[in-house]
């Protein structure tokens, strides 16, 4: 579960880095902050990414195997929407869309290994 503990660790930093720098955030996203509109909206994202995190270790240390796997695969669902917005922004780079591509690659992985290390025990 070292690997889940790990993913929860970068979505607790990328939701942290949302909500103290909410411009930094969306640089990173893919999607530039829009002028205007308040960083509220912004640091939603922060505390979305930021409760995935928490998600994520409270069921790596205190539920099943096969609970951890249902919350990744169910939250592959993000890293997807995600790549859409970026690619429709038209304003992200490819490292921006890859980063989400990613992101849901290794939700999958994740998922896999932990499924495939439960039916071995």
């Amino acid at each position: 579960m070292w690997a889940v503990m790990a993913l929860a660790a970068v979505f607790l930093c990328l939701g942290g880095l949302f909500i103290v720098s909410p411009s930094a955030g969306a640089a990173i996203f893919g999607i530039p902050a829009p002028s205007g509109v308040p960083a509220g909206y912004l640091r939603a994202i922060g505390f979305r990414d930021v409760a995935l995190a928490l998600y994520l270790a409270g069921l790596a240390c205190f539920s099943t195997r096969r609970a951890v796997c249902l919350v990744l695969m169910a939250s592959v669902f993000i890293p997807f929407c995600d790549v859409i917005l970026v690619w429709m922004s038209d304003s992200a780079t490819f490292w921006q869309i890859a980063l989400h591509g990613v992101s849901g690659a290794g939700l999958v992985l994740i998922a896999a290994l932990i499924s495939l290390s439960a039916k071995r025990a």
